[in-house]
């Protein structure tokens, strides 16, 4: 797929140019600021993809206004999000520009081929994909009446929410737990049920799109 960069750190902006390249995909703009890539991607140049660290120019947390900015001008491109941290206040802004071709990693997790490979063909397929540590960490630290609505879970649905909470799709959560996707179907449906979720019209991407409603509503930024 075609990706561009925007990273001020000359280093890791080299390094994704590798693992891009070895992965068969292609760069169409490497830039070490936001407005760099606004102003390269309106000449013309088409991207499957924007990667964008957080903390970059032209503003502190200069990815998250990029990216919101890409998204009102680019509504159909992905866009990865990257940072050294996990931090609930970043998703929270992540999951206000969009729940759907978007995604958020540690730097540190995405260097590899196979992992940031990965992770960009699950937002150019449409899904969010969210640093499992920071889906975990949401998940297991309920508040007031949500944790009643968790206690309800079985541990079996208390696992396939976890992977919910990363974006993972049915046929991906099966894989995981090594379970049919009918099975992964029954636990969601239920998941959905106990926590009072409900159905979403459309049915696009409901199980990503309930359960991100769920945490937003119910966790602050810690």
């Amino acid at each position: 797929m075609r990706v561009a960069i925007a990273e001020d750190g000359a280093l890791f902006r080299e390094g994704l140019v590798m693992l891009l390249g070895a992965a068969g995909h292609e760069v169409v703009s490497c830039v070490g600021g936001g407005d760099e890539l606004i102003e390269s991607l309106g000449d013309g140049t088409e991207a499957d993809v924007a990667i964008l660290d957080i903390r970059m120019p032209p503003e502190p947390e200069g990815g998250l206004v990029t990216a919101e900015r890409l998204r009102s001008a680019h509504p159909q491109m992905g866009l990865l999000l990257l940072s050294h941290y996990a931090e609930t206040h970043y998703l929270m802004r992540i999951l206000d520009i969009g729940t759907d071709r978007i995604g958020y990693r540690l730097k540190e997790k995405i260097a590899s081929v196979d992992v940031l490979g990965d992770t960009l063909e699950r937002i150019h397929a449409g899904e969010i994909v969210i640093e499992p540590v920071l889906a975990k960490r949401l998940v297991e630290r309920p508040r007031g009446r949500e944790e009643k609505a968790l206690s309800e879970l079985s541990e079996r649905e208390e696992e396939v929410l976890k992977l919910m909470a990363e974006g993972r799709s049915n046929p991906g959560i099966a894989g995981q737990l090594y379970i049919s996707p009918k099975a992964v179907e029954k636990h969601v449906a239920s998941i959905l049920s106990k926590l009072g979720i409900p159905p979403d019209d459309t049915g696009h991407h409901r199980r990503v799109l309930a359960v991100l409603t769920y945490l937003r509503a119910r966790w602050v930024e810690t």
